[in-house]
């Protein structure tokens, strides 16, 4: 525990029962007091390992809700059980959990309400392996919505984000996407409504068993990650109301 603040890690899991063991043990317990495991319907033995990893909270889907869905349940279990710092790792070891010290201390110690692991900060993409076609979409798509969101991000489409309770509580998540776009519409509702987001360098893995989405699901995603912040444009600059800020 950190200066009393209950920290809790959630990971929106699919299919993920070849590298949750190794996410898993790398969890630094001596400051994390609670994991919660959402399994999304996955198609292998994900809730099972997860049972018998004794995972403090281990939630099943009866039926696929999606990458947004999953994390919705998290962070409503995350806030039922009163955590304080909340961080989503993804279970698919694509990125260290080793990082959840610098990230949990930032926020308990009031620094910022929000901190991402970027994998652009440095060389720590191309280097693990990210595919080129996805380096440069990243960037391309983070320019624009630096530009469009008035914000100077290294990049917006990482899995791996720690929040404060107060961010969680302030943004109602549950109105937001259930696909992958969950993400970007949360990182805009956050700076909507005024949070500064950190970023730490992030080191990252690219391997068979890492999850990745598809091509056509990509460009399904960017044009998402467009919508979102082009919704922002017009509703800070007072063209029209969008429900995802009026409503969050």
């Amino acid at each position: 525990m950190i200066k009393n603040k209950v920290v809790t890690v959630v990971l929106p899991a699919y299919n993920a029962s070849k590298t949750l063991q190794a996410t898993y043990d790398e969890i630094p317990f001596e400051i994390v007091d609670n994991v919660i495991l959402v399994d999304d319907c996955s198609k292998d033995s994900t809730y099972d390992l997860a049972n018998k990893l004794k995972i403090n909270y281990v939630l099943k889907h009866n039926h696929n809700k999606g990458y947004g869905g999953n994390q919705k349940t998290c962070y409503d279990k995350a806030m039922e059980i009163n955590s304080d710092i909340i961080i989503m790792l993804h279970p698919d070891y694509q990125y260290t959990p080793k990082l959840i010290h610098s990230m949990a201390y930032l926020i308990a110690n009031d620094v910022y309400d929000v901190v991402f692991g970027s994998r652009i900060l440095g060389k720590g993409a191309l280097k693990g392996g990210m595919p080129v076609y996805k380096y440069f979409a990243n960037r391309l798509l983070t320019f624009s919505q630096n530009v469009l969101m008035n914000q100077k991000l290294s990049e917006y489409h990482t899995g791996y984000r720690a929040y404060s309770r107060n961010v969680l509580a302030s943004i109602n998540y549950n109105n937001n996407s259930d696909d992958f776009i969950f993400d970007n519409e949360l990182a805009a509702q956050i700076f909507y409504k005024g949070f500064e987001i950190a970023e730490i360098t992030c080191p990252t893995k690219y391997f068979d068993e890492a999850s990745s989405i598809n091509f056509s699901r990509s460009v399904k995603y960017g044009l998402g990650v467009l919508r979102v912040s082009f919704s922002y444009f017009l509703q800070k600059t007072g063209v029209f109301k969008v429900k995802l800020f009026t409503n969050s």
